[in-house]
């Protein structure tokens, strides 16, 4: 059992780093206070290979592991979250979908142009009525002949606006119930495909959040991802991976609200001297580092078995369950070491304090992970 980065892996720690703070450190004020996606920065990102980090060669993409990949994230994360949020849902979700269960002629056709730079990728299971509760949703596919009607409306959607490819969930035989959902790839510029509110945000606000409007959208036979009746299953195993990546994103929040902490804690002076000095400082950085540990653990261990083949479900929703909820207790915790200074936007604190939030809500709220790993940890001992 090792602990220790690889030669490899801390080169591409470093490279990361030095992206992030290159590339994307200047754009984050402007684009978190427009609340608008850079788009310069796309075609950066598809150059840096960090849009087909979980496409295989083969296609064009980058093949990092699982372990990689969370590296990543979390460099990212530290920098800007939103920029994170935008990189895992590209990647985990739905290019992650081609991955597992995409035909090799759907590969051939989107994977290399989702790698690239040239677009980003969307994945569509969420709805206002299908939250937690993934199985209630209502967006339908209607079979005529050699291609599917779409009709429905999806809501929260990560690059939605941006994306021209998405993967999209919906009900082929409602009948059914979980047995009765497909998938299917939709591109922009499909007839009755279009885009509908721009949510505006408490935080991670440049990362485009936006509704979907599917209105008699026709739909080629070819784009059915794997079997029909089995979209359910597989939006299961995508959340499985995209909890791994989630937690990763969670670990860049809580380490840039950690050193932001711990530098501005050895400068400030109260009293005749730098606060880092006085206990209760010194007893918050000491959780702070030390759950951080724990969170890099559960998460890296997550992403390892992954790799290895496993299914994850308890492991990922262990990882992304403590990292995420770290999060928000490190940025909380972030802003009180800085005091007034926190609560302004002179310092990167307070965003990392807005971004973490959306850490225990999204891919799965933290009583939604609590309850998959309850359910595991009953059904094994």
């Amino acid at each position: 059992m090792d602990f220790l980065l690889s030669e490899e892996q801390q080169i591409l720690k470093d490279s990361i780093r030095n992206f992030a703070e290159k590339e994307i450190q200047p754009l984050v004020k402007e684009s978190d206070e427009k609340g608008e996606w850079p788009e310069e920065l796309t075609k950066k990102l598809g150059d840096m290979g960090l849009l087909g980090i979980a496409i295989p060669p083969e296609y064009s993409g980058a093949g990092y592991s699982n372990v990689d990949y969370v590296i990543t994230l979390e460099e990212i994360s530290k920098v800007d979250p939103s920029v994170g949020l935008v990189v895992a849902a590209h990647n985990s979700l739905c290019s992650n979908h081609f991955n597992l269960f995409a035909s090799e002629e759907q590969k051939k056709k989107y994977l290399a142009r989702l790698a690239s730079g040239q677009t980003l990728g969307a994945w569509g299971l969420t709805e206002s009525e299908a939250g937690s509760d993934a199985a209630a949703l209502k967006t339908k596919a209607v079979k005529k002949e050699d291609h599917w009607v779409l009709n429905g409306t999806k809501r929260f959607i990560t690059n939605g606006s941006l994306a021209e490819i998405h993967v999209v969930i919906a009900a082929t035989d409602p009948e059914k119930g979980r047995d009765g959902f497909s998938s299917f790839i939709l591109e922009k510029g499909m007839e009755g495909f279009q885009v509908g509110k721009k949510e505006d945000k408490l935080g991670i606000r440049s990362a485009d959040t936006s509704e979907l409007i599917f209105e008699d959208v026709k739909v080629p036979a070819e784009n059915l991802i794997g079997e029909e009746g089995k979209g359910y299953r597989q939006a299961m195993a995508i959340l499985d991976g995209g909890r791994v990546s989630i937690a990763g994103f969670s670990l860049g929040i809580a380490v840039g609200a950690l050193e932001s902490s711990l530098k501005y804690a050895k400068e400030r002076v109260q009293f005749n001297q730098p606060i880092a000095n006085f206990q209760a400082i010194q007893w918050m950085l000491a959780d702070g580092f030390t759950e951080l540990e724990a969170a890099r653990l559960l998460t890296y261990r997550a992403a390892f078995l992954e790799d290895q083949g496993k299914k994850i479900p308890k492991e990922s929703a262990m990882a992304k369950l403590f990292a995420s909820e770290l999060a928000v207790k490190a940025s909380s915790m972030a802003v009180q070491i800085f005091g007034g200074y926190g609560f302004t936007k002179d310092y990167p604190v307070e965003k990392f304090y807005r971004d973490s939030k959306l850490a225990t809500i999204g891919e799965g709220t933290s009583e939604i992970q609590r309850w998959i790993i309850a359910q595991k940890v009953l059904s094994e001992y």
